[in-house]
Order: structure tokens, then C-alpha cells, then sequence
């Protein structure tokens, strides 16, 4: 039987992580987000299929926590009336590995036939795929190799694309200001809720 490596695992992903590319393109992203969310009145749509889809989904309830109004937008769902809750101002996050994704490419005529000026932020490793030449904004993975041992499962793409949207979520609260307060507003059950209401007193104290 072969010998499992815990630490190894560890040490590729975390490698993965430090070796995101981070440049002139996350400003664009936060600017383009800020703009039509918080300038305009819009909406970040999210979309992903399959693993980047649970991704997108994080990602959205995430934003929309703290103070981005953001939805999970399903490709497919999307071609069976789903897409009519995409509006003029919206800004679209779209996550896939490849840059291939079908659905997603499909996603993008669809939306486009439907608000011609539609801008997407893109997240992928293939700076050069169908989604990414579509993008305002490419963000890159940095195309790390999975550490599933048959090279296949989205392991550690999946936890890059989530760092990536731990980074675009914590920057934008910081260009908004987001603070415990408004935290608390949004998020009113749970530990989490109470700690925020205890943090917004201890700060207006």
C-alpha cells in the first residue's frame, strides 16, 4: 500500500497559494465591483459549474455578508429562465479552471443577448481560453497542479479560486469601509452575530 504524505499535501497547496499572481488586475476587479455595485446599484452575479460552482456559491454568500449584494448565478438554471434576474449595472464573476466551461461560454452569449454592455471579472488558469478573452478582467489561478495523485480532481485549483475570493472580498470591504456595525446588520443570529454587536459597542465606546 502506498505511504500517504499529510505534510507534503499541505506544503502544495500552501505553495499554490503563494504563488498567485497578483498584480494591476486585482485593482481593476475591486474598481469594477465597486463601481457597479456600490456607485451604480448593481448586482455581482457569481457563476461556476461543478466544483467551481460550490466556489461561486461560497462566494457570493460571502460578499453578500458583507455589504455586496451578490448572488450565485447556475449556468445551466440560467438557460431554463434563470438568467432573468440578470439586470443593466450588474457586474458578472465567472469561475473555471479550464476557461472552457460550456456552460459558462454559452452563459456569456446568453447574458450579452440580454444586456449587450454586460462586464465580466473571470477567474481561470488559461489566460488564453474562450472565457478569458471574454473577460474585462482575467484574474490567473496560476495554474498549480492538483495534488490529487491522478492529476484530475479539482483539489488545489478549488483552493486557490477560494483564496482568490477571500482576497476580492476582504479588499473590497476595505474600499467601502465596511465595519462591525454593518456586520451586524447583516448577520444578526449566531455567535457570529452577537460578536459583531459587541465589537460595533466596544467601538462606539
Amino acid at each position: 500500500m502506498n505511504k500517504v504524505n499529510i505534510k507534503s499535501i499541505l506544503e502544495q497547496e500552501a505553495e499554490a497559494v503563494r504563488n498567485i499572481p497578483v498584480g494591476a488586475a486585482y485593482d481593476a476587479a475591486i474598481e469594477l465591483i465597486v463601481e457597479h455595485v456600490h456607485h451604480l446599484g448593481g448586482t455581482l452575479v457569481i457563476s461556476g459549474m461543478g466544483k467551481a460552482g460550490q466556489i461561486a456559491m461560497n462566494i457570493a454568500t460571502t460578499f453578500s455578508s458583507t455589504g455586496t449584494p451578490a448572488y450565485f448565478l447556475h449556468p445551466s438554471e440560467a438557460q431554463h429562465g434563470d438568467l432573468g434576474i440578470v439586470r443593466r449595472h450588474d457586474l458578472m464573476l465567472l469561475i473555471s479552471n479550464s476557461g472552457k466551461t460550456r456552460e459558462l461560454v454559452e452563459l456569456v452569449q446568453l447574458v450579452r443577448a440580454l444586456v449587450e454592455d454586460m462586464q465580466f471579472i473571470v477567474i481561470t488558469a488559461d489566460l488564453d481560453s474562450p472565457l478569458a478573452k471574454e473577460a474585462a478582467v482575467c484574474l490567473s489561478t496560476g495554474a498549480p497542479r492538483e495534488v490529487c495523485p491522478l492529476g484530475l480532481t479539482p483539489t488545489t485549483s478549488t483552493t486557490v479560486m477560494t483564496v482568490i475570493g477571500d482576497m476580492l472580498v476582504v479588499s473590497v470591504m476595505q474600499k467601502i469601509g465596511f465595519s462591525s456595525a454593518d456586520y451586524a446588520r447583516r448577520h444578526h443570529g449566531g455567535y457570529l452575530g452577537s460578536k459583531s454587536r459587541q465589537q460595533s459597542k466596544n467601538e462606539n465606546t
